[in-house]
């Protein structure tokens, strides 16, 4: 038999769960998440292999583990365990009138210790050079930043000829060794130098936190004596493996809410429905197509830093089971302060002395659990103040995020998702799936592997066709870098996005492809071989 391990790690609970060679749920768990989510991370391991029934886990039958994290998210919204960072662009003189991190906050920047420099080189963006690539430059560059963790690397229109980015990546080898990390801006973000650049300085910022995040998830597996493949989940609702992990790990960001948008599709069979991901701290609207998630065609702030790398396309609101409830029944302020982790020690019903959403839903009747004499002398005026609050903030949410007045179904997931009402302005119907309240770690435990490609293309010299057959073998080819078995992947998306301001007839290709993991591909044949003997 071979098992999925998916654990999730939220704001409030750390979730877990095993599926079996099928995608049957055979036990769950949810543990409060800790202050610093590893111990989380293990309470919630170690209850996950002890079944409801009575009978254990075998361990030794868990193949593939899977883990969505807050490590990275938390890392640069509060500025904690960030690496100095070296940042080298390919540009000049074509982009010195804006320096890298110009519009970033002081307080990141300071973190960072920063050097920053543009070199000479860069291309156009049908792949011409702009000036030839200036080495001695780049050596002199690597020679002073010495001691550094890591280096971003940005070159004009890199994403559709990336030879200078990786020239640079094999000078600044040849200096500094193959112990510092090397981010480059063509293998992390779209077209848009300055927001490109962003998302790669966050990536190699990010190398020491992927690092402990990695070890810490190693750790906790090798302490529970399970020795299974280990993978880390994406925003954008895939798989990716620990190496991979290690090199981008700002793809993790958000993975969260993309992990309980894949575990919707799978709860309900909806490939198409928005989704409501009501957590402990916060509530997370996001929208299923072809059984993804929708992603956002904006620029994406993250910490403060505008980038463009692919992010779902979400509203967060600070809405959830721990939500503070503050005022009387005529003047009432719903959140979006939250007891987060420490509801089981603060809320009302678990003996605290803060009233929360979780007190105001268990007082209503909408939720069963902790001690409901605790909230017994909570007014009722005042819980259906409170719920009317919070079912106007999620409609308007549910408002902004569709694109027609048509209704649309709803599916609610998450451990808070007793606060969605049964029937909602805009939505069609209301799906609650049974097994919900674990959606996340769900999501994680049966994500594919996703490779993904977005380029400009001059069609200028080859035809429109030719240039769709070269995008689409890159996405297959990155699918299959990142672990997905190259006999089962799929392509998904394909966008094509004339360029009329370009010359050369010139066009954004952006296609993605995914697959399933490769090695759960063949544990599924050899499984039906013994079934067929």
């Amino acid at each position: 038999m071979s098992l999925r391990l998916g654990i999730d790690v939220g704001g409030t609970n750390t979730d877990a769960v095993i599926l079996d060679e099928s995608g049957t749920l055979l036990a769950k768990a949810k543990r409060p998440t800790t202050p610093d989510v590893t111990s989380g991370i293990r309470n919630v391991l170690q209850a996950v292999l002890e079944r409801a029934d009575g009978q254990a886990i075998d361990r030794r039958d868990i193949r593939q583990a899977m883990l969505g994290t807050t490590h990275c998210t938390n890392a640069i919204v509060e500025r904690k365990g960030l690496s100095s960072v070296a940042i080298l662009r390919i540009g000049a003189p074509a982009s010195l009138a804006i320096p890298p991190l110009a519009d970033w906050p002081e307080d990141l920047v300071e973190k960072l210790q920063a050097h920053a420099e543009i070199v000479e080189g860069g291309h156009e963006f049908d792949g011409r050079e702009i000036v030839p690539l200036n080495e001695r430059a780049i050596l002199d560059f690597a020679h002073r930043v010495k001691g550094v963790r890591a280096i971003a690397v940005t070159g004009i229109f890199a994403p559709v000829s990336d030879a200078h980015e990786k020239r640079a990546e094999e000078l600044l080898r040849e200096v500094l060794g193959e112990d510092v990390s090397i981010s480059l801006s063509s293998q992390i973000g779209s077209v848009g130098l300055l927001e490109r650049e962003n998302a790669t300085i966050l990536n190699a910022a990010l190398t020491d936190v992927a690092i402990r995040a990695t070890q810490a998830f190693s750790d906790a597996l090798a302490e529970a004596h399970i020795e299974a493949e280990k993978f880390f989940a994406q925003n954008d609702g895939t798989l990716m493996r620990l190496d991979y992990a290690l090199r981008y790990p700002i793809l993790t960001v958000a993975s969260g809410p993309t992990n309980s948008l894949r575990g919707a599709a799978y709860l309900t069979g909806r490939s198409d429905a928005v989704v409501i991901d009501v957590g402990g701290t916060t509530s997370d609207i996001g929208v299923l197509l072809n059984g993804f998630p929708r992603e956002s065609s904006i620029a994406v702030e993250i910490g403060g830093v505008r980038t463009n790398f692919r992010m779902p396309d979400l509203i967060s609101m600070g809405l959830g089971g721990g939500t503070m409830v503050i005022g009387e029944a005529h003047r009432i302020r719903v959140g979006p302060e939250s007891v987060g982790y420490r509801l089981t020690s603060e809320s009302r019903i678990f003996g605290g002395r803060v009233l929360t959403m979780s007190d105001i839903a268990v007082r209503s009747g909408r939720a069963s659990f902790g001690d409901p004499e605790r909230v017994a002398d909570v007014a009722e005026s005042l819980c259906v103040s409170a719920l009317q609050s919070a079912h106007d903030m999620l409609a308007d949410g549910l408002d902004r995020m569709k694109t027609s007045a048509a209704g649309v179904p709803v599916i609610a997931v998450g451990g808070g998702s007793f606060l969605i009402p049964d029937e909602m302005v805009g939505a069609s119907e209301v799906l609650r799936p049974e097994n919900s309240d674990v959606a996340n770690a769900i999501g994680a435990a049966i994500a594919q592997v996703s490779g993904e490609v977005d380029r400009i293309f001059s069609l200028e010299q080859r035809g429109r066709q030719a240039v769709l057959d070269e995008a689409k073998q890159q996405a297959i080819d990155a699918a299959v870098q990142a672990g997905a078995d190259a006999s089962a992947v799929q392509i998904i998306e394909v966008e094509e996005i004339p360029l009329a301001y370009l010359p050369g007839n010139a066009a954004r290709i952006r296609v993605k492809a995914a697959g399933p993991l490769a090695s759960l591909t063949a544990a599924q044949t050899a499984a039906g071989q013994g079934a067929e003997r």
